[in-house]
């Protein structure tokens, strides 16, 4: 005989009833506030159009643990939780506490409805979303003994992903202090090179194909900021090193400059190729150039342009072989654990958000029946 799953464990029989949100609690538009009203010198969060505070007041209109509902912008229907009072403009919609409800399990009902919120936004001029359509979501509403239970399980789940989060922030800085030391060398204390000493230069070897006339394969197609698309064919087979020969990314640094490519692969002509040596040359150039300002050596203002004469010209520091091996090795483990989504923390992080996901839509999926729209 199959054992009872935990929600039935949970509610023991209970039958959860189907409300109206503003059935059972008020949906409270705030008051908006000037500018020249807010401080940062200020206790309390204001939050108008989005979940960053717009500033710090010195009063309070909702108390501590409020959901609130963002309903104009760009981030409206994004579902928010102050653990602290604050203050809420008329940008934002806030739950009132309700007797039949446990505020937090509010929070977490809504963030899985925040699709259905979001695809409610009007857009026509200003996105707005109307109360009337936060009023009428419907909400399960088991014993409160229930939603403490649920709470308490995803808490868990929020407060072991903010742990992850606040370690791979720490391991960050750490990696940006020890790179900073170790990509940082005095005068005289190692050789200086041009880049184009060190590396075979394979441009000539590019070649860009139009989206249009590309076949789909499993090869993967890089651009001037990685892998664009997976065609059919390739051009070059190996270890590379590919560098951004031009985009506004050159100059904003949103994503690296260079970025290392390995197996069959193709290359257009926004991406220059480099062959090393050896991985330790290559892995210690890709870590170089995305560290240093290479503002210098771009040209184009409208359209920022690395040309090859350019790239080959940029001194590269080149210590000795074992030095350069010590120094690539403690970078990768840096990288592989900050940056990796294969492993380290942000494929952690990414797991323990599924796994929240999973559990919240499992503990929140109570049976409904049909109620009119």
């Amino acid at each position: 005989m199959m054992k009872p799953n935990f929600m039935e464990k949970l509610l023991d029989g209970v039958e959860v009833e189907w409300k109206a949100l503003g059935e059972v609690s008020n949906v409270l538009r705030g008051r908006r506030l000037t500018r020249n009203q807010l401080s940062d010198a200020e206790k309390f969060p204001v939050f108008h159009g989005g979940l960053e505070p717009l500033g710090y007041y010195g009063q309070s209109n909702r108390p501590a643990h409020s959901v609130m509902v963002i309903n104009v912008g760009a981030s409206a229907g994004i579902v928010g939780y102050s653990a602290v009072d604050f203050w809420s403009s008329d940008g934002c919609f806030c739950i009132q506490h309700s007797d039949l409800l446990n505020n937090k399990f509010i929070y977490y009902f809504l963030i899985g409805q925040q699709h259905l919120l979001r695809s409610k936004v009007r857009v026509a001029g200003i996105p707005t979303l109307d109360a009337i359509v936060v009023e009428k979501l419907q909400i399960p509403i088991p014993p409160l003994k229930v939603q403490e239970e649920i709470v308490r399980i995803l808490d868990a789940f929020t407060k072991l992903t903010a742990e992850l989060t606040a370690e791979l922030t720490a391991r960050k800085k750490q990696y940006e202090y020890y790179r900073d030391k170790l990509l940082t060398f005095e005068e005289g204390e190692v050789e200086w090179k041009a880049l184009g000493g060190l590396a075979e230069n394979l441009d000539s070897m590019r070649k860009p194909v139009t989206s249009g006339v590309r076949e789909f394969g499993d090869i993967p197609y890089y651009g001037a900021s990685g892998i664009v698309d997976y065609v059919k064919d390739y051009i070059f087979e190996g270890d590379f090193l590919l560098i951004s020969e031009d985009g506004a990314n050159l100059l904003a640094r949103n994503t690296p400059i260079a970025f290392s490519a390995s197996g069959r692969i193709w290359v257009n002509n926004h991406a220059h190729v480099l062959k090393f040596k050896t991985y330790e040359e290559r892995r210690f150039v890709e870590f170089y150039l995305n560290y240093i300002d290479l503002t210098p050596y771009i040209s184009g203002a409208a359209q920022p342009k690395l040309n090859q004469k350019n790239l080959n010209s940029i001194m590269v520091p080149n210590p000795l072989p074992l030095q350069k091996k010590r120094i690539v090795s403690i970078l990768d483990k840096f990288d592989a654990l900050t940056s990796s989504i294969t492993e380290g923390l942000p494929c952690e992080i990414e797991l323990r958000q599924k796994q929240y996901e999973y559990y919240r839509n499992m503990l929140l999926s109570f049976p409904k029946k049909e109620v009119e729209d």
